[in-house]
């Protein structure tokens, strides 16, 4: 429920502020899972959620808030240690569902967060700096706000690894 929290925190915040591109937009008929299916700068996440069967969850009632990588995200990864990371469910689940928070939560509460906690268990730590919002001092929200029927997806610069 934090990470979703701080997903739409960042958003909100970052719109309000004029920091970056906000997507605001009314709540989509499609879920999370068919906004991401359908939006080319996806695709890697798309491979990810369906090796780790996370795809369906994202298609369900939810809400969730989703940080989600682009593919230029997932790219600054190696590709033996991204390769290595689609093949091992258990610790790929691991690495997306720290990309979730439960519930809906806006750009415009962010700002409110020091951190969020992700429905993988640990929490994602929140700065804002002026007109930026990072995740644990390493990944910026690029848009926000992007709404679906089950939730909120804030688009991210770098895929964000578990604490634990």
């Amino acid at each position: 429920m934090k990470l979703r929290l701080l997903l739409v925190v960042a958003g909100l915040a970052l719109a309000a502020f004029g920091l970056v591109n906000a997507q605001t937009s009314m709540t989509s008929k499609e879920t999370i899972a068919q906004i991401v299916a359908k939006d080319p700068q996806f695709s890697t996440l798309l491979t990810a959620l369906k090796a780790a069967g996370l795809d369906k969850t994202l298609g369900e009632k939810g809400p969730f808030t989703v940080f989600a990588p682009t593919n230029e995200a997932f790219a600054k990864i190696p590709k033996a240690t991204l390769d290595a990371l689609l093949k091992d469910k258990a610790q790929l689940t691991k690495v997306l569902t720290y990309h979730v928070v439960a519930g809906k939560v806006m750009a415009a509460d962010v700002v409110k967060l020091k951190e969020a906690k992700t429905l993988e268990g640990s929490p994602i730590m929140i700065d804002v700096m002026g007109n930026v919002v990072e995740l644990n001092k390493t990944t910026k929200v690029t848009k926000t706000d992007i709404e679906a029927e089950n939730g909120v997806i804030h688009v991210i610069d770098t895929v964000l690894m578990p604490m634990k």
